[in-house]
């Protein structure tokens, strides 16, 4: 058995394979998890219960969508079902929380397709990794009526140097094929002063300007 790729000793004390379990937690080190660990045990043996029940019933039932590939309990979410959305619009993201995000700004009403990632060759993640296949069959599914097709691709990857290099390598795929499609913008935040934006929002900010009304 290995945790975050360490090995456990069969010998080690529970105490210690619990601190190493938490410790594959993103962000937790060490002595967080450690304390994590002693805060369970000492003050919430009841939680700590839960907690271990529950992850256990999340990685049995939760996979992933057979049409958006984001996190769902059944072959299709409950998303990609709902009649009222626009299926003509499809809006690429990279983790099921952007997802989430772009859910609560209540200003999209299309469905999405969720990568679980981005290009990064660094990682050893390319296309193939990332099952472009599916998205693409997602894209020009047959079985779909013409009037319900996805006829706008909306690619809402992140701003980094991977997220852009996704975002074109997919806008440039869809493009050949004749889908139309959109890139989010960026620039100052609402309610965002200029003195306090750095250099590089405020560039492209002015890059992205467009004229009053449109």
């Amino acid at each position: 058995m290995k945790f975050n790729d360490q090995p456990i000793d069969d010998t080690q004390d529970a105490l210690q394979r619990l601190i190493l379990a938490l410790k594959i937690l993103p962000g937790i080190g060490p002595k967080s998890a450690q304390r994590m660990a002693y805060y369970l045990l000492q003050h919430d043996r009841a939680g700590a219960l839960s907690l271990g029940q529950s992850l256990q019933s999340a990685i049995e039932v939760i996979g992933h969508c057979s049409r958006c590939n984001s996190f769902s309990e059944h072959a299709v979410c409950k998303t990609c079902l709902d009649s009222r959305r626009d299926s003509k619009i499809l809006c690429i993201v990279e983790t099921p929380s952007d997802q989430l995000m772009v859910e609560q700004t209540l200003a999209f009403r299309g469905l999405y397709f969720v990568l679980m990632g981005r290009l990064s060759p660094m990682e050893g993640q390319g296309p193939k990794e990332l099952h472009f296949e599916r998205l693409m069959a997602r894209i020009f599914d047959e079985q779909i009526a013409e009037h319900e097709a996805v006829q706008e691709v909306i690619l809402a990857t992140n701003f980094t140097s991977e997220g852009e290099a996704t975002a074109h390598y997919l806008g440039e795929i869809l493009k050949v094929r004749g889908i139309s499609v959109s890139r989010i913008a960026r620039g100052i935040p609402v309610g965002g002063e200029l003195e306090y934006v750095d250099a590089g929002t405020l560039a492209r900010a002015m890059m992205d300007r467009r004229p009053i009304g449109s």
